[in-house]
């Protein structure tokens, strides 16, 4: 077994991919970790774990890289014209471009959140007038008080943050951060940071 369990080992002190997967780390990691053992670093954050998780339990083969679907589109999101009717395809993009149209049609307040982006990748087909209307759709849900947004698995952090506030609502901000940064240094099964009201005993100080 790794000494010092509490502590995160490095990489080199890793011999597989049970022990790797016992530990959080973040993209930067991981990028870092698949250039020195001369893996494809380009992807999502589950997809660079999982390359190094098959590497380690599968010495001198690599992992087949994930095709990513392409477009079949060409229209070019960045510099067409857009207007109410234009059309959202498969390769619709959310630069300045967009951004600047949905904001001369729903005001300075448009944010471009997760939520509203992935209902205009799931749509293609629907014009970008049902767009500016799912957005206010989208916008009414915070005048319920019980309304939250859903935190995407990737997003460990916020995830984090959240679940500690909710138990101490008492504690500041600062606090969950403190204990955040003790907790993603210790064992952590399948990568994944989990809150537990314990963690605040790791931050002696804040109790």
């Amino acid at each position: 077994m790794i000494e010092n369990i509490g502590q995160r080992p490095t990489f080199e002190q890793i011999r597989n991919s049970s022990e790797f997967n016992n530990w959080y780390w973040k993209k930067s990691d991981l990028v870092d970790i698949c250039i020195q053992a001369g893996l494809p670093y380009g992807g999502s954050k589950f997809e660079l774990r999982d390359r190094i998780l098959f590497a380690l339990d599968n010495p001198g083969k690599e992992a087949p890289l994930t095709k990513k679907k392409r477009p079949t589109s060409t229209f070019n999101w960045a510099r067409e014209e857009l207007h109410l009717d234009t059309i959202i395809t498969d390769s619709v993009s959310f630069g300045p471009n967009f951004r600047n149209f949905m904001k001369s049609q729903i005001g300075p307040q448009f944010s471009c959140h997760s939520d509203f982006m992935n209902w205009v990748k799931q749509h293609p087909g629907k014009s970008l007038a049902d767009a500016v209307f799912q957005w206010h759709e989208l916008e009414a849900r915070k005048e319920d008080p019980d309304f939250r947004r859903d935190i995407a698995r990737h997003n460990n952090y916020n995830q984090y943050m959240r679940d500690f506030l909710d138990h101490y609502p008492e504690k500041a901000f600062k606090d969950a951060v403190a204990c955040w940064k003790m907790k993603k240094e210790l064992p952590a099964p399948g990568g994944r940071v989990v809150f537990s009201p314990k963690d605040i005993e790791l931050r002696p100080e804040i109790t």
